[in-house]
């Protein structure tokens, strides 16, 4: 099996199950593990590199309106390769080159490749993504033992000992404007062992305006811009704009030092096996501990 992968999640899964030689090709956000980076990248962002955060987030929407890609994808590349199946998504029309230019691209391709598209929406939903790929690759038993392992570290954290009443937590998945957490980010803030509040599970995050956050005034805020490592998400929220600075300084959890910044790119916008790492995570910004993992979590500090 000869496997593309257009996913960065894809690509770790296929490594997780034990099948990274039968991968090809990947993206150019393929980062982990770091056998990826050695593989033909078949991608490309169209976004202008010098943008800040307001100024992608107003690129992103003129592209879509306007039904631009975001991501380029090497025709030619993808053909030398001569894959038997590409995986590629259509959950999110931002996150990663569209279903429709890969399905395009592969229609040109000989030998008929098959086109699958992931749509987790969940973790329970990324589980049942790692038995199809297993599937796909023909590695079942290693699908099966990455489940079972991922299952035990979930109920690790579902028997902790929790609060009452539990934290209420805010998780932000973009600075300018900020978004809520979407799709599988709230059910991870639940299985930490806290409330997510001005979420939207199961779906696509949302654009919130500061009065609304001001007023919900949670317990514990996560700051985890899609993209974004640590070192840039710290960045991005350094920059936020005077009044949405004040309102996020303002917040009871800002000021009583439970404001946290992970690295979204790694852990919390990539629907595959560090997500149980991600509630990890979650689960340490909540109990305030903030040097589990230096390099994914931090406490936010202006100073």
């Amino acid at each position: 099996m000869r496997v593309v992968s257009l996913l960065p999640s894809a690509t770790e899964i296929v490594y997780a199950l034990g099948a990274g030689d039968q991968l090809v090709g990947v993206t150019h956000e393929c980062d982990y593990p770091l056998e990826a980076r050695s593989l033909p990248a078949l991608t490309s962002s169209l976004l202008p590199a010098e943008l800040d955060a307001a100024g992608i987030d107003r690129h992103v929407r003129a592209s879509v309106h306007a039904g631009s890609s975001l991501y380029g994808l090497d025709d030619a590349k993808l053909a030398a390769l001569e894959p038997d199946l590409i995986v590629t998504q259509e959950l999110c029309a931002v996150c990663a080159v569209s279903y429709e230019i890969v399905d395009r691209a592969a229609k040109r391709l000989r030998g008929d490749p098959r086109v699958v598209s992931l749509e987790p929406s969940s973790l329970e939903d990324v589980f049942s993504t790692i038995a199809f790929v297993g599937d796909l690759v023909a590695a079942q038993n290693g699908a099966a033992e990455l489940i079972a392992g991922l299952r035990l570290r979930v109920d690790a954290l579902a028997t902790r000992v929790r609060p009452a009443p539990l934290p209420r937590v805010l998780v932000l998945e973009w600075t300018d404007p900020p978004m809520s957490g979407g799709h599988w980010t709230p059910g991870l803030v639940e299985l930490a062992g806290g409330e997510p509040i001005l979420a939207n599970p199961g779906a696509n995050s949302r654009v919130l305006d500061w009065d609304a956050i001001a007023a919900a005034d949670p317990d514990v805020v996560i700051v985890a811009p899609c993209g974004y490592d640590l070192a840039t998400s710290v960045r991005a929220v350094a920059a936020l704009p005077p009044a949405a600075a004040r309102a996020f300084a303002s917040l009871r959890a800002v000021r009583g030092g439970r404001a946290f910044v992970v690295d979204g790119n790694a852990y919390v916008n990539r629907p595959g096996p560090r997500l149980v790492d991600t509630a990890e995570l979650f689960a340490a910004a909540i109990d305030g501990d903030a040097g589990v993992r230096p390099a994914a979590l931090a406490r936010w500090t202006s100073e």
